[in-house]
Formats: C-alpha cells, structure tokens, sequence
C-alpha cells in the first residue's frame, strides 16, 4: 500500500524543475528568481498572431515551429558536440491568433491584414502601434475568455500577469515604406543580488515602443517577417539578448555577457571603441586578422593593432574571426575562447582557445539558413547554459543565463 501511495504523491507533485509550472508561470515572479539555478528546462507559453494574408494558417504555423526548433537546438550547451545534451528552451505555442483578412484580401499599405494595428498620424519608421495588443478589441481577438465576466476576455496584461502568456510572437509582412521593430521588450531594474529596484523598468528590446504600456512584469514581443526566414527572427531575438546586457537591467548580466560577447574591446585592449559595431570604417572592413593571433582594427581612418590577440564569444552580428558585420565566412582562423570561456582550464589558468573558422557552425546552415542564423545557433550553445561548465568571479558555477529571458 505504501509503495502505491508514495507513488500517486509523485505523481501528483508538479514538476518544478520546469518553468512555468503549478507555483510559478508568471514572468518576473521572485520564484523564478529564487529557483534559477534548480530549473532545467524553461516552457514558456507562446502567444502567435498572424497578421499575413493570403498565405494559409497552417504555412505561418509552421515557420513558428521551425524557430522554436532552431531556439531549442540552440539551448542545448554545446550540443555541437554532445548530442546528449538537453534542451533547454522549449517553447510552447499555446494559440495562434488568425488575423488574416478572409479571401479576396483588400490591398493594404504593407501587404499585411487590416487587423495590423498602424500607428496613428504615421509618416516613417515604426509603424507598428504596440499598445494596441494591450486593448479589449485584441482581447476580443486572442479569445481568452473572463471566467469572472461573462462576454469580456482576458487583455493582454491580464494574460501576462496570470501567466497564461509569457511571449507575444506575430508575423507580419514588412512592406516598403515602414514595419515593425525587431523585437520590443521592457524589464524590471534589478540589483546585484537580483532584488527589484522598487518599480523601475526599461526598454530592452531591439528598438522600443514608448507608448506600449508597462504592465508591471516583463514581457517580449518579436516580429517574424513573414518574407525572410527563421534565421532573420533568431538574430531579432539575438539582438534582444544583446540590447538586455546593454540596458543594464541585470547588472550580474550585464557584467559578464559584455566579455563573452565581445563588448569590451576598450577595456581589454585600449580600443577606443567597446565592440566592432562601433567601429567606423568608412563602408570598408572593420577588421583584418593577419594572423589568428593578431587584429587590426581599421577605424576613423587609422589602423589599429593588438598583437597577442584572443577573441572570446563573438556577438549577433560578429563571429570571432569577422572582418565586417553579418561577415560569415571570414577565412582567416582566430584564436578565440568561444568553446573554453571562463573555463579557466588552459596553461597558466586562462581559457582554452580554438582556431575559430566558420566551419564551426557549418552544420547548422540547414537549420536557420538566413542572416545570422546558423551562426546564432551555435554561439547561443555556447552561452553559458544548463550545467555549464564556466565559472564566475567567485570560481563558483556560472549562472545559466536563459531564465534571465523571463525576469
């Protein structure tokens, strides 16, 4: 009787070595923050709206699955060589709101439905009105019923702060004259111990909409173009991951993800500049690499050289070994700590390094064939993740820095 007993208990403990689950599915909820190192796989839920018309629901539901594919591949740690290695970031598509407009579909200015919220008095830029996702008609829209109100569904807000939805994704179609940010996101400030700082928030995002409401907890929306592919959306999340370190809002974050990513470059070798996104070339190459142990920075007319030099992490637009931006298959091989970062596992203590080509992510070109992509891939299972074996300032275990997406 007793084993039986034992056993039904099992059962019906939820499993909180996932997240969301029965105590915490909320984004920003302390929980999160206090169990970060005990969750070994992160399920968020997945709010999709369709905006394309004339393309069918079940063509726009699966580019979203091939993303979430390439995501979870991607947070397995350096699955490129372990193919044990667990996925991580297993999104879950909870609904996909067709927005389409029914056959014939009227012309629009961009090519998307009718339903596209534009932002009023529009002239250039931006033209997706953000704070409209948060109005009752799009409530109507997602369908979440009020189990309160008979008639009214659940807003936006409402929908986050249950955690019912932890990330918005839509897609659209670009047009020419205009479209949306790549991907908007505002966080909570944090401290160094991961406390709140009252209620401050920024914008994190790859752009931002200052007229989309703060709803109190975090909250991501990423814009898929419906004309280009999966590895285009990945690097507009990888832009996000990039723009969360530079917003500072988690400073533990910001601290080591500005050196594995390369954002540091003045720091560690008297550049005037932080990273090469910020080098001015003039349109030529903003880098050259005479030999995988050297680097001439080629900026504001003058060429600067660090010999003895290691490239680590690489970035969105950057590999280790790239000579401009987007620059995927820069010949020269690099030395660089990418695979060993704060491994401190080399001669005399400091990393091991490799000579970095773009061979290293070759494999992955099927996988997220556009933009960034197949590089994404393979530097997102480098970021330190589930069971890393990097190490902090303290040389205890580096955080995973995936839960960091939904504080």
């Amino acid at each position: 009787m007793l084993p039986l007993l034992f056993t039904l208990l099992a059962q019906s403990a939820p499993d909180l070595a996932i997240w969301p689950n029965a105590v915490s599915s909320a984004n920003s909820d302390r929980w999160l923050i206090e169990h970060h190192d005990e969750i070994r796989r992160l399920e968020p839920r997945l709010l999709v709206l369709d905006f394309v018309n004339d393309v069918a629901v079940a063509d726009v539901r699966k580019k979203v699955d091939e993303l979430i594919a390439a995501l979870a591949e991607s947070s397995r740690y350096h699955g490129y060589e372990d193919p044990k290695a667990p996925v991580f970031l297993q999104y879950k598509v909870v609904k996909l709101v067709d927005l389409a407009d029914p056959a014939p579909a009227p012309k629009t200015r961009n090519g998307s439905s009718t339903k596209y919220p534009t932002v009023r008095d529009w002239k250039e830029g931006n033209d997706f009105d953000y704070s409209a996702l948060h109005s009752e008609q799009f409530a109507k829209y997602y369908g979440f019923a009020d189990p309160k109100h008979a008639g009214r569904f659940l807003t936006l807000r409402e929908l986050v702060d249950t955690g019912a939805i932890n990330e918005v994704w839509f897609v659209a179609r670009q047009g020419d004259v205009g479209g949306p940010f790549e991907c908007v996101e505002q966080k909570p400030v944090y401290d160094e111990e991961f406390t709140r700082v009252g209620s401050q928030h920024r914008q994190c995002g790859n752009g931002g909409d200052d007229h989309e409401p703060w709803e109190g907890r975090s909250l991501r929306v990423n814009y898929i173009c419906w004309d280009r592919g999966i590895g285009c959306a990945m690097e507009d999340l990888g832009h996000s991951f990039e723009c969360t370190a530079h917003a500072g809002v988690i400073p533990w974050f910001t601290r080591y993800f500005h050196e594995f990513a390369g954002f540091d470059l003045d720091r560690r070798f008297g550049l005037p500049v932080d990273s090469l996104y910020a080098v001015d070339a003039d349109g030529k190459d903003k880098a050259s690499y005479p030999d995988s142990h050297t680097l001439v920075v080629h900026h504001a007319g003058q060429e600067l050289r660090v010999e003895n030099y290691v490239a680590s992490g690489g970035n969105v637009h950057f590999p280790p070994n790239a000579r401009h931006d987007y620059d995927l298959d820069g010949p020269a091989p690099v030395l660089s700590t990418i695979e060993h970062w704060r491994r401190f596992d080399g001669p005399d203590g400091k990393d091991l390094t490799i000579e970095f080509t773009p061979a290293r992510f070759a494999k992955y070109a099927d996988l997220a064939p556009d933009c960034m992509g197949s590089w994404l891939v393979y530097w997102r299972q480098n970021v330190p993740g589930l069971d890393n074996r990097s190490l902090d300032d303290e040389r205890m275990p580096m955080k995973n820095w995936w839960p960091f997406l939904f504080y």
